[in-house]
């Protein structure tokens, strides 16, 4: 009896593990790391975040690029001691270099919803369980003055 060994090569082939989009994101992280890593001041740091999500922003089709627009606008009006940033290839608020929320369009991931999302830095704990994200079909009134809400509590 006699087996056969395959090579790495051709197994790695047949995994599926990764979508292209998650391995574009994971490109885009490994870019934002390297450009962080820039020596510069920073407030240059931040002036180039901050148009680097706007750059972001204004590439993605038009209800999501609505939607990013006014939760950044929202962001900077009730919490502007976070500094935006990308974060895997999408807009998102940090606080000392950490993120605590951030915005991921339908289109990222090819969803049928957008995504506003917090991290473990939050503080948004409520009991044993609380939402950490929230998908968006849209952004109205409502949901944008509870996005205020939220990101202020979760600075608390």
């Amino acid at each position: 009896m006699t087996t056969t060994k395959k090579s790495a090569k051709s197994t790695a082939a047949k995994f599926d593990g990764f979508t292209e989009e998650e391995r574009s994101a994971m490109k885009a992280r490994a870019q934002e790391l390297k450009a962080s890593s820039r020596r510069g001041s920073r407030a240059d740091k931040a002036a180039e975040d901050e148009a680097a999500v706007l750059a972001k922003i204004a590439e993605m089709l038009e209800s999501d690029r609505v939607m990013a627009e006014r939760i950044h606008a929202v962001m900077k009006e009730n919490v502007p001691e976070l500094a935006p940033k990308l974060w895997y290839g999408m807009p998102a608020y940090a606080k000392d270099g950490k993120i605590v929320c951030f915005f991921q369009s339908a289109q990222k991931f090819s969803a049928r919803y957008a995504t506003f999302g917090f991290s473990d830095k939050a503080n948004l704990d409520d009991g044993a369980m609380w939402p950490a994200s929230y998908a968006l079909k849209e952004l109205t009134d409502e949901g944008a003055a509870r996005i205020g809400t939220l990101v202020k509590q979760a600075m608390s």
